[in-house]
């Protein structure tokens, strides 16, 4: 048996999860200008005990350098010590904001084989994270489970290590770890396949002809995957892509990216909203074209897809495509009141399962008859709330938690009314991970339906209350934004 998967072994990604990188650094950067000599910068390494030094100039980040580059990029080739650093520095080195979770600090060294990641606050640089300072929380399933799926060097051995994710969970939950850090790990399992899928198909296919970013939506975007979920993503290219001599390039990455997905486990999507499809392989400018055809016209399929290709968040390449659209279609959807009147219609169409006493109702027919749809009835209505308040506040958040948090702050929502929702948002996403942990555990498929009678009539009372705050926000959406005032 795995060890690094034993159900009750101890895992620290669990705190890791939850901890921000900000807790992690002790004291201020070591920071160089660029002219200063190799042999100035070295000794300043000596004197703070620091295995790296960043090149700044001005406040702006230009590079970083290692004790390992002193050793290959210096010594080994006698390179004269009195040469400027910026010579042997590595420029425009991967970044983590200061608020982000440290174990996605540990998944990007994973990823990339780096053992130093600078840490930014906006432009500005404020700190610097080593694989030593992580070393000390090391997880031993979520992150062991992350290098494993870097170490694959075929689909099939992605496919045997996905294998280990569902265990992951059931661990997880297992552990009262909650549903929001759990979303978050999972989502960096599928993360970790889709970057090593990538890098397997540039391996197989060359180095891509042109820049490109692959982009994550859904609830992979979200960072809010569970064990049952099928694969949304898309691939922005840059403008300088030629249809006639780069289009059989990234059709064949996408497929292989796609089917290496669906082998896996993640199901192609049944709407084929997927890289492979032509469609959503397009250039940056035809991108901008989608999204604004979407906000001026927003009929039901442009509202279907203006809600999965929303909640986007960048996975591999150039981060920098994808910035750049997100900038732009937040610029222009706060001012659009048709466009989010027909969004809050569009999210009344998932209405909670209460009736007009406040019972809860059960599906009637089929083969769900006699359950509720955690999903659809309870946790999706609130990510369609989220979702408007930050398409009406400009609010660059993809997860529903802190699209929440970020409303609170620009006054889409209350205070109040804010905790009210994320406390509904835990509870459901809770019963739905618990409800799926106990099917895995029967050996069966997870799914989102539940029986009342699983539940403790304290949590019933808990369910309908949850159920009750996301009805009354519903209605003040409604009123908001569909009693004629646009």
């Amino acid at each position: 048996m795995d060890t690094a998967l034993a159900p009750h072994a101890p895992d620290d990604s669990i705190h890791l999860a939850s901890v921000p990188v900000r807790n992690l650094l002790r004291q201020p950067p070591l920071t160089v200008p660029p002219e200063t000599t190799i042999h100035a910068a070295a000794a300043s390494m000596r004197e703070r005990h620091a295995s790296s030094v960043l090149v700044v100039r001005d406040g702006e980040l230009l590079g970083i350098v290692t004790d390992r580059d002193l050793r290959n990029r210096v010594l080994a080739v006698g390179l004269s010590p009195d040469r400027p650093v910026i010579e042997i520095a590595t420029l425009d080195p991967q970044t983590i904001d200061i608020g982000a979770p440290a174990f996605d600090a540990l998944l990007l060294m994973a990823r990339l084989n780096i053992h130093h990641v600078p840490v930014m606050d906006g432009r500005t640089v404020v700190g610097l994270i080593s694989s030593t300072d992580l070393q000390q929380q090391q997880s031993n399933s979520a992150v062991n489970l992350a290098g494993a799926i870097y170490r694959q060097d075929s689909v099939e051995g992605l496919v045997e290590t996905a294998a280990r994710i569902g265990q992951l969970q059931r661990q997880l939950v297992a552990a009262n770890v909650s549903a929001h850090a759990i979303g978050r790990m999972v989502s960096a399992m599928t993360d970790a396949l889709t970057s090593r899928l990538l890098q397997l198909a540039e391996a197989r296919l060359g180095p891509a002809p042109v820049r490109y970013a692959w982009v994550a939506a859904g609830s992979q975007g979200r960072n809010e995957q569970t064990a049952k979920s099928d694969q949304d993503n898309c691939l922005i290219l840059a403008d300088d892509v030629d249809a006639t001599q780069h289009g059989a390039y990234f059709e064949a990455l996408a497929r292989f990216v796609c089917d290496g997905l669906d082998a896996c486990g993640y199901v192609y999507c049944p709407g084929e909203m997927m890289a492979m499809t032509a469609t959503w392989r397009q250039p940056l400018a035809r991108w901008r074209e989608y999204f604004h055809t979407w906000i001026e016209r927003p009929e039901p399929k442009a509202l279907m897809l203006t809600c999965v290709f929303f909640d986007q968040r960048f996975v591999h390449g150039a981060r920098e495509l994808l910035d750049t659209l997100r900038a732009e279609v937040l610029q222009r959807t706060p001012g659009q009141r048709i466009f989010l009147a027909h969004m809050v219609g569009n999210a009344l169409t998932h209405q909670p399962p209460l009736g007009w006493l406040g019972g809860i109702h059960t599906i009637r027919h089929g083969e769900h008859e006699g359950t509720i749809d955690l999903k659809h009835s309870g946790i999706v209505p609130i990510i369609d709330l989220a979702r408007i308040y930050a398409l009406a506040g400009g609010i660059t958040a993809v997860s529903t938690r802190e699209r929440l948090q970020a409303a609170a702050s620009s006054g889409e929502i209350t205070a109040e009314r804010t905790r009210d929702l994320i406390d509904a948002l835990d509870f459901l996403s809770g019963l739905r991970i618990q409800h799926q942990a106990r099917l895995m555990a029967a050996g069966q498929p997870a799914d989102n339906y539940l029986r009342l009678d699983e539940l403790s009539e304290l949590e019933r009372r808990h369910l309908k209350d949850a159920f009750g705050v996301v009805k009354d926000l519903q209605g003040v959406l409604e009123k908001r934004y569909l009693a004629g005032r646009f």
